[in-house]
């Protein structure tokens, strides 16, 4: 009987990559002359961003900023889920934005189906905030790999223990 291949579908976020996004994202705007005098601030509260600004408008380009380094440093932005925009002290704004971690029970039905669904020799079982994905095919698992990536899941994806 042929080996049978695995890998595990699976989504995270490197926390230390994140704060080292936040520092340089404010090193930039402590140099900004459009954030010049602001009370423009970036803070990872565990595994929430807390963003504060003077308004709207400059809540908005914090984000830009904070987005822009977190995409050079590899962070998945689509693991963002923004909260609303709340008065804050001082007659400033905060938003939070909560780090999705882990791929939750909806995306990961979507996967199991899409699996299901691809006509291939593929076993699919949902293990907690992970999906883990067998076949004796290392060709079938390349497929479903891509069949993944162009799925439109709120999520995004890593493949990792590849085997």
């Amino acid at each position: 009987m042929a080996k049978e291949s695995s890998f595990d579908i699976v989504s995270k976020v490197d926390m230390s990559e994140v704060s080292n996004a936040i520092q340089i994202a404010m090193k930039e705007i402590q140099t900004r002359y459009d954030f010049k005098g602001s009370k423009s601030t970036i803070s990872l509260d565990k595994e929430e961003l807390v963003l504060v600004s003077d308004d709207e408008y400059k809540l908005e380009q914090l984000k830009d900023v904070l987005i822009s380094k977190m995409i050079k440093r590899a962070i998945p932005i689509k693991n963002l889920d923004y909260g609303k925009i709340e008065g804050a002290s001082g007659g400033t704004v905060r938003q939070r934005a909560k780090l999705v971690q882990g791929i939750d029970k909806d995306n990961a039905k979507i996967i199991n189906t899409l699996i299901k669904n691809s006509g291939l020799k593929v076993k699919s079982q949902i293990q907690d905030d992970q999906i883990r994905v067998t076949a004796k095919s290392r060709d079938d698992l390349q497929q479903i790999i891509a069949a993944v990536r162009d799925s439109k899941i709120t999520v995004d994806v890593q493949f990792v223990n590849y085997r």
